[in-house]
């Protein structure tokens, strides 16, 4: 089969198009035949080395997001049949193989049919971003109705998610956004109001929106040095959720505020083997939201094939992109 691997690490020039063997069909698994996949910042991060522990062995095919149809079924899986259109993070990590070939081993229990209402290319911008999205506000903070939920991100991969997510539990949207562009997008997902944080400080918003008590529930897509400013949003034993915390960070206010924080990482039922099946039983769920029109996905305008996919990653790391890039064949 035909795939884009990496021999080492590096910039986006480093993939190169060879051929290898097909995988091998194991118990438990599928085949797909790949239709379509996206980047995700994981995705270049173990490309350039800086995440190499979560890296496969060289010549590595990268991409966890896969949207295909499936060729072939192992022993022991029931759920899916030769010809089933699915969706799913289920590889380009250690030990497994990636979306970036013309096929993709995957465990059964990663993967979903997809949504009816989207085309492959539209499903294969979802999996990673939604299933954080879907721990973070659903799974860790329990989010509710009536909430006043504040999403940092909201027109980034898993930001987008957040705002249909929180809009669709009930809650009252606040969005975060650097533009007017941004802000109508973020609008049309559902968010009730916009935010531009480039005009207006933390310290304003919360006083013009909430008194000044802060948010009940704070999803901050951006982390690292922005957990500050998602300790400042939120309200007097409110929560925070985060994806991303590779930082040193002073946890005063989190302390004096008695705030409680989650931290996403939605790579581990991969990584060590771990409740695979919850990650297939959220993409189903969220699959049923898409056909509801309750979710969906936003995709850059740019489009890539699998053969464009150095000039993809470069993109994608930029921080031009609005929402997901998507590669198809």
């Amino acid at each position: 089969m035909k795939a884009w691997v990496i021999n080492q690490f590096g910039d986006a020039d480093v993939f190169q198009e060879v051929d290898l063997a097909m995988p091998e069909v194991q118990p438990g698994c599928v085949l797909i035949q790949v239709a379509a996949t996206s980047v995700n910042p994981v995705d270049y991060k173990i490309r350039s080395g800086a995440v190499a522990d979560l890296a496969p062995d060289f010549p590595a095919v990268l991409h966890s997001d896969v949207a295909g149809m499936i060729a072939a079924v192992g022993a022991g899986v029931d759920q899916f049949q030769v010809g089933d259109e699915v969706y799913g993070c289920a590889g380009g990590l250690k030990g497994m193989g990636g979306a970036l070939a013309e096929y993709m081993l995957a465990d059964a229990q990663l993967i979903a049919h997809k949504p009816k209402s989207l085309t492959l290319a539209e499903a294969a911008a979802l999996p990673l971003v939604s299933i954080t999205a879907w721990e973070g506000l659903v799974d860790r903070a329990h989010i509710q109705p009536g909430q006043k939920v504040l999403v940092y991100g909201a027109t980034g991969g898993v930001g987008h998610l957040g705002v249909q997510l929180a809009k669709w539990s009930g809650a009252t949207v606040y969005a975060t956004v650097s533009s007017d562009e941004k802000a109508a997008i973020a609008h049309r997902l559902g968010a009730d109001v916009t935010l531009n944080y480039r005009q207006q400080p933390v310290e304003e918003f919360v006083a013009e929106h909430t008194n000044g008590d802060g948010f009940d529930l704070v999803f901050d897509t951006v982390g690292n040095d922005n957990l500050q400013n998602a300790f400042k949003a939120a309200k007097l034993n409110g929560t925070v959720v985060s994806i991303v915390a590779l930082s040193q960070q002073d946890l005063t206010l989190l302390h004096v505020k008695g705030l409680t924080l989650h931290l996403v990482f939605m790579l581990i039922p991969m990584l060590f083997n771990l409740n695979r099946a919850a990650h297939g039983k959220i993409l189903s769920k969220l699959a049923q939201l898409v056909d509801y029109h309750k979710i969906r996905p936003l995709i850059d305008s740019r489009s890539f094939t699998m053969a464009d996919v150095a000039a993809a990653h470069q993109y994608a790391e930029s921080g031009q992109a609005i929402g997901k890039v998507v590669l198809t064949y």
